[in-house]
């Protein structure tokens, strides 16, 4: 699908910047669906909360859809409903824009969670495990119902379900940096619960392989093939930073300090396995832990 023409949401997350240069290095043509913006040069202004007109997103031979209210932060009952508000009305109104459009993309590609799982402890889980429990699993459940009615018009349509991403630039490692530099790090809990991580770098390979293989649609899970525990991940960042990591918070003070937000991102376990992209013939570029943050960090 090289030189063909894509409409991206969300392209100023960590996923987005790192995904938009990459695109137009292939030879991609590259338009994004800005929020609360003047319509310009390579921009399209929307509002996930209204429709969209199905003229806008009419000639895209893709649409990747990776907007969305953050999931950090308390959980409170106007939190909660942002982030699935979020999710449900910006995939719908582009989902059904796509549906009418007089010449619909050929793929529409949208972002998902392994959250989707729930905490399943060691299970290994694949695309055809079965939704799990918990604020995070509804907030996955809807967000991938969202996208029914461009497939019911016949779109290819990609949920990528993505792990805990590596990125210097955003999202979780981000913010375990500056206590890890300080010496302050720790697992979390009791450190058994797995962690599916995956760099940015293959959530953008991951993407641009799921753009050239029409092959792949449905749930696709984005993560590396060897996921750690949380005190395996611990252990791996603090040696890569040369720092100690001697402050292990226990679960009662996760849940103190983060409240369900904690308990269902931070001590939940999902041993997920990204069993299509394998299947498929996908290469990673980051299938160890080490070798990803060490490339990581080094770029910073």
């Amino acid at each position: 699908m090289n030189s063909a023409r894509v409409l991206v949401s969300g392209a100023s997350g960590p996923i987005g910047a790192a995904l938009l240069p990459s695109l137009k290095t292939g030879g991609f043509a590259v338009t994004r669906l800005v929020r609360g913006t003047t319509p310009g040069k390579d921009q399209i202004a929307w509002d996930p909360s209204r429709p969209l007109s199905p003229d806008l997103v009419s000639g895209f031979d893709a649409v990747i859809h990776l907007a969305g209210e953050t999931i950090v932060g308390r959980w409170t009952e106007a939190k909660k409903r942002r982030i699935i508000d979020s999710r449900t009305q910006g995939t719908g109104h582009i989902a059904e824009a796509v549906a009418k459009a007089p010449h619909p993309p050929s793929v529409f590609i949208s972002a998902s969670a392994v959250g989707y799982y729930g905490s399943r402890g060691d299970e290994i889980l694949r695309e055809d495990s079965p939704l799990g429990e918990g604020f995070a699993a509804e907030i996955c459940r809807q967000w991938e119902a969202a996208a029914r009615p461009a497939a019911a018009a016949g779109i290819r349509c990609v949920q990528m379900r993505i792990g805990v991403v590596m990125s210097a630039d955003g999202g979780a490692l981000q913010k375990m940096l500056l206590p890890f530099r300080l010496g302050m790090g720790g697992r979390l809990g009791d450190g058994r619960q797995w962690w599916s991580w995956v760099s940015v770098k293959d959530v953008v390979g991951a993407i641009r392989h799921v753009l050239n293989n029409d092959s792949l649609q449905g749930a696709v899970n984005t993560v590396a093939l060897n996921p750690v525990t949380n005190a395996d991940f611990t252990r791996t960042l603090a040696s890569v930073l040369k720092r100690p990591a001697l402050f292990p918070m226990p679960a009662f003070a996760v849940r103190l300090v983060f409240g369900q937000m904690g308990e269902e991102l931070f001590l939940a376990s999902q041993r997920v396995e990204p069993a299509k992209l394998t299947a498929s013939g996908y290469q990673f570029q980051h299938p160890e832990l080490r070798k990803a943050l060490e490339e990581i960090l080094r770029a910073e």
